[in-house]
């Protein structure tokens, strides 16, 4: 699901049961609500009960939208025309005036339950052929000609905890997954993300173990709990988390939480906050931009069309100027802006030179970052040269412990990174990142 709310430019509505084979429409969302407006009540209702209707559908699409309840069972749709499952929607319908004058007012404002993030699932009826817990449709038009305002309607029907939210952004509907797996050595908000979520599933099915410490590392503990999560929900057992195993998780996720569900557990702003930028851009400073500065020196350095720049932390003009350059070489929009499509192209570019140089020059490729965060429980090559640099690091560095280059991430070599860390004023987590990597590069060679 996505990190905020957010009120979509398009949706793509399914105009049959989920099951049911039939067309899907995509229109705007609020030619979507005035098409459900138009089609659920009368237009001749005092204006609080349209207003209350109105807010009521509102959120109700974008509870759908922000659980992708639909696109994370698999379908290509953000929501059904079945009034069995949804709401009602007719394909090239007119659209009430009066539907279309409120709709325009508050169609990016919606219903949530108080202390939480997520667009309520304001279920409804008609109240007169079929009635919910929800709202009743003719009940608020009682309500209504007995003075109540919208907001009291709607607190009839879900409760004095509710708040509205008022002018949420519109953006396109981004899909939430990464585009690229996440395994072990993966780094980033989103797997932060899947150890929250792995965790709440992992209260009701207590067979797949939970993650510490919650931070932005794939670690071997967080591929045992993916493996576990997959073997239960019957998915290929690879500890990966690519496209089908993001979904399961998410569709679990929100099932045990509730979050399509008039009783859900809601989510806190806690359950989504993140650590790293979802954009990074020109006056950002940091960690981060250091990050991209070195991915982009280190391609740069292979290829002559690309300005080589300063690994400084500081996202300035000579930084948006490469940004832009690696954006028009590799098709994308050159904006200089580093969101998760130009991360992923330039995380993949940067791989695809490690490998190149591996090949033409293998003395060189030993120093550079491996591409991938290495933590405690890690084996392999990338942990062998670390702790051979590290090692070198020791012959110049009486404070750095000496290591045995077995390949394996264990306590002593999780210490020695955390002393190098903390005497060079990086954050001391045991963990080796691009910064850490390049300071016992440095290190190593005095």
């Amino acid at each position: 699901m996505p990190l905020k709310p957010f009120v979509p430019e398009y949706i793509v509505v399914h105009l049959a049961k989920p099951e049911e084979a039939a067309e899907n429409v995509r229109v705007s969302f609020t030619d979507y609500i005035k098409n459900v407006a138009s089609s659920e009540i009368y237009p001749t209702w005092p204006e609080a009960s349209l207003r209350a209707n109105i807010l009521a559908q509102i959120s109700f699409a974008l509870n759908r939208i922000y659980t992708e309840w639909y696109r994370s069972m698999g379908y290509d749709f953000d929501i059904t025309s079945s009034t069995q499952y949804d709401q009602k929607f007719i394909k090239n319908r007119d659209f009430f005036d009066s539907v279309v004058k409120i709709t325009d007012e508050i169609f990016n404002n919606y219903v949530v339950k108080q202390g939480q993030i997520n667009p309520y699932f304001t279920q409804y009826c008609d109240g007169k052929t079929t009635t919910c817990e929800g709202l009743s449709q003719w009940g608020s038009v009682y309500l209504a000609n007995e003075g109540y305002i919208p907001y009291e309607i709607l607190q009839y029907y879900y409760g004095d905890d509710i708040n509205i939210v008022y002018n949420a952004p519109v953006r396109p509907n981004i899909p939430s997954y990464p585009g690229r797996p996440l395994k072990v050595g993966s780094s980033g908000n989103d797997v932060t993300i899947i150890k929250r979520e792995l965790n709440r599933i992992a209260k009701s099915y207590p067979y797949i173990p939970k993650i510490s410490p919650i931070n932005p590392v794939f670690t071997p503990a967080v591929k045992t709990s993916v493996e576990r999560f997959q073997e239960v929900f019957n998915l290929e057992v690879d500890g990966i988390v690519g496209k089908a195993t993001w979904y399961k998780i998410k569709f679990i996720y929100s099932s045990v939480k509730k979050l399509a569900d008039l009783y859900s557990e809601g989510l806190k702003l806690e359950d989504i906050s993140t650590q790293y930028s979802s954009e990074i851009k020109i006056g950002d400073t940091g960690d981060e931009v250091y990050v991209i500065q070195y991915y982009l020196a280190v391609i740069a350095y292979f290829d002559e069309l690309l300005p080589v720049i300063a690994v400084d932390g500081i996202f300035g003009q000579k930084t948006e100027e490469a940004v832009i350059a690696f954006q028009e070489q590799f098709g994308l929009n050159a904006t200089g802006v580093v969101e998760k499509n130009t991360w992923n192209t330039i995380t993949d570019i940067y791989d695809k030179t490690l490998n190149d140089v591996l090949l033409l020059f293998p003395d060189i490729r030993d120093e550079l970052y491996p591409g991938r965060v290495l933590s405690f429980g890690m084996q392999g090559i990338d942990v062998r040269s670390l702790q051979k640099f590290i090692n070198l690091a020791a012959d110049k560095n009486a404070y750095i412990p000496k290591l045995s280059a077995d390949g394996i991430f264990g306590p002593a070599t999780e210490n020695a990174v955390r002393i190098i860390q903390s005497r060079n004023q990086l954050l001391a987590n045991g963990i080796v990142g691009p910064l850490t990597w390049n300071k016992i590069i440095s290190l190593s060679k005095d």
